[in-house]
């Protein structure tokens, strides 16, 4: 059995062609990608990945680097499950979630990306095999644009053949939300599923008040009213209000992921493969949604997450996101009638073009 040789941490930080402005996170000028390239001495190799919003990307490659990679060194890569768990224990008094998350997701999407390279097998097969095509939407982040301009860009959404949309929420007042989310479902209609998302900027009662304020609008989900950590407060604002409630984005251990399913009344929820432990973490937050019957959607990622959802026969919506990570991929993401398809290449079928990324990377 051929064992990890080397275990290679990079960071690049990507420029965005415009400012992205979400309600709680600031101008988003560029977002970093950190991946980990994993060898072991027969040759194979299997890429993972991890993204942020432009911060902490140095902390998550010293981490592979100084504390994960002598970790890994001289195992077998074929226990995955088992290195997972040994990951986070290995961090956990320092990185309980948080960068340690992000850090181990990098390795665990590569070691996956070995295992399909190993058996021959396309990542949606080895995840669960349901299938490999997954209903998808694109999420902007677009708090800063002025009203002409987000119809525009929702009209490029549904041409380029998507058939759900999402649009950041936390204008200055309740009424300017209203106005934008009124003026978008009488662009789209009835039959495209719509969904919002405040960034959790909002308290319980403004949360409450917004939803409310929401119902005439059929939306799919109201996404993350309120910081996620209130899961009591989740539950209230939909008991209240009745709007379907949806997070998940900023869940890192599988723990806050059972709270929110027992405690919250989400009506869907998010993980996201690059934060919350990669293919493995996502997969464990998947059945968490599994045994309390809501469905599982992801958060980023698009080029993964595809394969991802495909595989989950209770899959919901992923999201496509504005990060445009795809442009440095050598598969963009394929849409065929309104769905997602997953690559049939064996591992994650994610790969970069390093040639395109090289004036990014940081050292």
């Amino acid at each position: 059995m051929p064992k990890i040789s080397s275990v290679r941490p990079r960071l690049f930080n990507v420029p965005l062609d415009e400012v992205l402005v979400d309600a709680k996170h600031g101008d988003h000028t560029f977002f970093q990608l950190i991946t980990t390239t994993i060898t072991l001495d027969d040759g194979t190799e299997g890429t993972g990945y991890s993204y942020t919003g432009g911060k902490g990307g140095t902390a998550i490659k010293a981490m592979v680097r100084d504390d994960l990679a002598p970790f890994l060194v001289g195992r077998e890569p074929d226990a995955i499950e088992d290195i997972y768990e040994k990951m986070l224990w290995h961090m956990h008094y320092v990185g309980r979630g948080g960068i340690a998350s992000f850090a181990i997701s990098t390795v665990d999407i590569a070691l996956w990306d070995i295992r399909g390279k190993r058996s021959g097998q396309p990542l949606w097969q080895m995840a669960g095999g349901h299938g490999n095509t997954t209903k998808a939407y694109c999420g902007g982040i677009d708090l800063n644009f002025p009203l002409p301009k987000l119809l525009e860009s929702i009209r490029g959404y549904l041409d380029a053949g998507f058939n759900g949309v999402k649009i950041k929420i936390g204008q200055p007042t309740l009424k300017e939300d209203v106005e934008r989310i009124a003026a978008i479902r009488d662009l789209i209609g009835p039959d495209i599923a719509f969904a919002v998302d405040a960034n959790y900027s909002m308290s319980q009662a403004q949360a409450t008040e917004a939803a409310i304020a929401f119902r005439d609008f059929d939306l799919l989900w109201f996404e993350e009213p309120t910081i996620p950590d209130d899961y009591l407060a989740y539950a209230r604002i939909a008991d209240a209000s009745g709007i379907p409630l949806a997070m998940g984005e900023n869940f890192h251990i599988i723990e806050e992921f059972e709270h929110a399913a027992r405690w919250s009344k989400l009506s869907y929820m998010q993980p996201d493969a690059s934060n919350c432990g990669g293919v493995t973490g996502w997969l464990k937050a998947a059945k968490v949604c599994a045994d309390n019957d809501i469905p599982v959607c992801s958060h980023g990622m698009q080029e993964l997450h595809v394969s991802l959802m495909g595989s989950q026969p209770h899959a919901g919506w992923m999201e496509v996101h504005s990060f445009p990570i795809d442009r440095y991929t050598k598969r963009p993401l394929v849409v065929e009638n309104h769905l997602a398809v997953a690559p049939d290449s064996p591992g994650t079928g994610v790969e970069f073009d390093w040639d395109k990324i090289a004036d990014f990377e940081v050292f």
